[in-house]
């Protein structure tokens, strides 16, 4: 089985493809911030246009399967993915095929 591990700048990019493909702007053009509460587990949310838009980890997931999809050339639904906070490197995905 091979594993990746996505970094954080991955992660942010995956929600700014992600979120620009929906609202039909560049990535260039959208902000993002990842956060983990102990409750509400992974998220995201993503800036635009003066508009807040929240991805709960589901959608998170669906981002970053996006990413794998498009920018990595990989199929992402044969793949396992889990989010974790790493404390040199912040929120990473361990990736596995």
């Amino acid at each position: 089985m091979e594993k990746l591990t996505l970094l954080e700048q991955d992660l942010i990019n995956a929600v700014c493809l992600f979120h620009a493909k929906f609202k039909n702007t560049t990535p260039e053009d959208v902000e993002v911030e990842l956060m983990y509460d102990d409750v509400a587990g992974y998220s995201a949310e993503a800036f635009y246009n003066g508009q807040l838009d929240v991805y709960n980890s589901v959608n998170f997931i669906m981002a970053l399967r996006l990413y794998i999809d498009e920018q990595l050339g990989r199929d992402s639904m044969s793949a396992r993915i889990s989010l974790a906070i790493d404390d040199e490197e912040g929120m990473i995905a361990h990736v596995e095929f």
